[in-house]
C-alpha cells in the first residue's frame, strides 16, 4: 500500500485539499485540531487499549490512569487532562488499533507531527509504517517534511498561485479535481456496535458529564427561590405564576440546550477518527437523554407550583406546562443535533419559537392584536394552556368549547414545529440525493484514460486490483441482498 505526502506553502490549501478528498469518498480522517469531548475518560474509550499509548505509564505511576480525561474545551468549559500533544497520539493510536482488522482503508491525516514533540515522533512513524501496510494513507504536514518524504511513495504539491492545478510525483499541470478523485480509493470502515457503545455514552453522557449536575443545581436554586418568592400566591395570580415558572423551566435548560450545537460538532469529528460505532446513534441516544431531561423539570415545575398556589392540581396541567415548554425547547433539540448550522445560527433559529409565542400567542394581552394576525395564537401551545386556566379562560379570544379539543390542539401545536423541522429536512435531503447524482454523472465523465494512468501511478497496478476485486464483491453482496 502507499503512503501519499500533500505539501506546499502556507496558504496553498493543503488542509482544503484533504477536505475536499473527505468530502468525495468514506475516509477515516484526523484533522489538524481533531475535537473530542473533553470529559471522556480515556481508560472508558471501548474496544481501545490505553496502555499501548508511549505516555500512558506516566498516569500509571501516578495512580490516576482510570481516571485521567481527554481535556480540552468545549462550549466554553476547560475541562483538564491530556494535552494537545497527548490528544493528537491518542487519536492516532485509537485509529491504529480500531483499523489493525481491516484492509484498503483511507487514512487521511492532516498535520500529524502538529504540537507533538520531537521525543514521541518516532512513535509515529512507526505507526505510520504499520498502517501503510495494509491501507492507503494520505497527509499533510509542515513539520519534519524530511522524514516523511523519505517514507512517501507519492508526493503531491499544491499551490497558491493555481489552486486548479496540482503537481503529482514529477507530473506536473494535473487537475485538482481528478487528483482528489483518483485518491479517493479503498473500503469504507466497518465498525460493528455492541452494548460496550451503549454502556460508554452512559457512562460519558449521564455519569461523567458535569453539564448535567449544573442543570441540576442551577434547577434546584431557580426553584427554591421561586417557592420562597411565590408563596401562598392566589388563584387570581395563576397566570403570573404560570409565566414565572416557565420562564425558570426555560433558562433551566437553556445552558444545556444552547450546548448541543459543540456537542453535534465533536461528534461528527469523533465518528471521522473511529471513537464509536455510530455519530446518528449517539445523536439518538443525545435526544432522548435531553427529552428525559425536560420531562423531569417539567414535573418539578408542576410541583413547585402547586405548591405557590392552588387550582392547578390536574394532571392534565402538567401535560399543558410540558408541551409548552416542549414547544419552546424542541427547536433547540432539532437545529443543534440535526444540521450544520453554526452555534449562532442555532442560537437565533432556536430562540425565534419562544420570541414568536410572546408576539403571536395574545396570552400576555388576551384578545389585543391586528386582526388577522392574531389567528396566528392558534399555532402556539400556551394559547391552548391558557384556555385552562380558570379566570383566563374567560379572557382568550375562542377557546376549543371541548376541554379535550383544547388537549388535542394544544399537543398538536406542540409538534408543529417539530413536523416543519422534517418536511424541510426531507425536501432538503430529496435535493441533495439529486445534487450527489448530477456530481457523480460529473464525476464518472472525468473517468477518462488520463484518470487511470494517474491513479496507476499514485497506488500502482496491484493496489488498482485489489480495488477492482473488493468493487466486484461488494457489487455480488448487492445483488444477493
Amino acid at each position: 500500500m502507499t503512503l501519499t505526502v500533500v505539501v506546499g506553502s502556507s496558504g496553498s490549501g493543503k488542509t482544503t485539499f484533504l477536505n475536499d478528498v473527505h468530502k468525495s469518498h468514506k475516509c477515516i480522517y484526523i484533522r489538524q485540531y481533531h475535537n473530542i469531548r473533553p470529559y471522556v475518560t480515556v481508560s472508558k474509550i471501548p474496544n481501545f487499549d490505553p496502555t499501548r499509548l508511549p505516555y500512558w505509564d506516566i498516569y500509571e505511576r501516578e495512580g490516576t490512569a482510570s481516571s485521567i480525561k481527554v481535556g480540552g474545551t468545549m462550549a466554553g468549559e476547560f475541562t483538564a487532562g491530556l494535552s494537545g500533544g497527548q490528544r493528537k497520539l491518542l487519536l492516532f493510536e485509537l485509529v491504529a488499533q480500531r483499523i489493525a482488522s481491516q484492509n484498503n482503508l483511507l487514512i487521511v491525516l492532516d498535520e500529524p507531527f502538529a504540537g507533538v514533540t520531537d521525543d514521541f515522533v518516532p512513535f509515529i512513524v512507526k505507526r505510520l509504517n504499520e498502517m501503510r501496510e495494509n491501507h492507503e494513507i494520505l497527509l499533510v504536514t509542515n513539520d519534519h517534511v524530511d522524514t516523511l518524504k523519505e517514507m512517501a511513495d507519492n508526493t503531491i504539491t499544491v499551490s497558491a498561485i493555481d489552486r486548479t492545478k496540482v503537481q503529482v510525483n514529477k507530473i506536473e499541470g494535473v487537475s485538482r479535481e481528478k487528483a482528489i478523485l483518483a485518491l479517493a480509493i479503498g473500503d469504507a470502515y466497518d465498525y460493528k456496535g455492541s452494548w460496550a457503545d451503549l454502556r460508554f455514552f452512559l457512562q460519558v453522557e449521564v455519569f461523567g458529564n458535569g453539564a448535567l449536575i449544573g442543570v441540576a443545581i442551577f434547577t434546584i436554586f431557580a426553584f427554591t427561590l421561586f417557592l420562597a418568592t411565590f408563596w401562598d400566591s392566589s388563584e387570581e395570580s395563576a397566570a403570573l405564576v404560570l409565566v414565572a415558572g416557565g420562564i425558570i423551566a426555560f433558562f433551566c435548560l437553556n445552558p444545556y440546550l444552547l450546548s448541543l450545537a459543540d456537542w453535534r460538532n465533536f461528534m461528527g469529528e469523533e465518528a471521522e477518527a473511529l471513537l464509536h460505532a455510530s455519530k446518528d446513534m449517539n445523536n439518538f441516544l443525545k435526544t432522548c437523554l435531553t427529552l428525559f431531561l425536560i420531562l423531569i423539570v417539567s414535573v418539578v415545575q408542576f410541583g413547585i407550583t402547586n405548591a405557590v398556589t392552588s387550582g392547578l392540581e390536574s394532571v392534565s396541567f402538567w401535560v399543558a406546562m410540558l408541551m409548552d415548554s416542549s414547544s419552546l425547547t424542541f427547536p433547540f433539540i432539532c437545529f443543534g443535533l440535526y444540521t450544520k448550522l453554526p452555534f449562532q445560527a442555532v442560537q437565533i433559529l432556536s430562540s425565534l419559537p419562544f420570541l414568536f409565542m410572546i408576539f403571536f400567542s395574545t396570552t400576555f394581552s388576551p384578545g389585543s392584536g391586528v386582526a388577522g394576525l392574531k389567528e396566528l395564537r392558534y399555532l402556539f401551545a400556551r394559547f391552548y394552556f391558557w384556555c385552562m386556566i380558570p379566570g383566563i379562560r374567560d379572557q382568550m379570544e375562542n377557546c376549543p368549547a371541548d376541554d379535550g379539543d383544547n388537549m388535542l390542539y394544544m399537543i398538536l401545536s406542540a409538534l408543529i414545529g417539530v413536523v416543519l423541522f422534517l418536511v424541510v429536512m426531507a425536501v432538503s435531503a430529496f435535493m441533495r440525493s439529486h445534487k450527489t447524482k448530477k456530481e457523480s454523472s460529473k464525476k464518472n465523465a472525468l473517468k477518462d484514460d488520463e484518470f487511470r494512468d494517474l491513479q496507476l501511478e499514485l497506488y500502482g497496478e496491484k493496489a488498482m486490483d485489489i480495488q477492482s476485486t473488493n468493487h466486484s464483491t461488494g457489487s455480488k453482496k448487492k445483488e444477493s441482498a
